[in-house]
């Protein structure tokens, strides 16, 4: 019989492939406002609204609301939890593959 291996479980938030993206690209950046990952993702802003209030509603990124001139501005911000949470759930993806300590 075989060792069981126990694999890290993966952050269930982060299973979703928009907010994978949102939290990638916030990763790579101080801060993205709404147009630009809506760009980037190439997905609905109905559909980002939704994910980054959940990412928010988790504490994974900041939500700053203003004006530019007459228009609206949502800006996004990795928060530390959340670059946290994006570390600990690439850690564990990782760990699935095999060799992964050559990743």
């Amino acid at each position: 019989m075989s060792d069981v291996i126990n694999l890290p479980s993966l952050d269930p938030l982060l299973l979703s492939e928009l907010r994978l993206s949102i939290m990638s690209i916030l990763l790579s950046l101080e801060e993205a406002d709404f147009l630009y990952i809506k760009e980037a993702t190439g997905a609905s802003s109905g559909n980002i609204s939704v994910q980054i209030d959940k990412l928010a509603s988790a504490g994974y990124i900041t939500i700053e609301k203003g004006f530019i001139g007459k228009r609206t501005r949502t800006t996004c911000r990795l928060s530390p939890l959340g670059r946290e949470a994006f570390v600990k759930h690439f850690e564990a993806l990782k760990s699935y593959l095999p060799n992964s300590n050559k990743l």
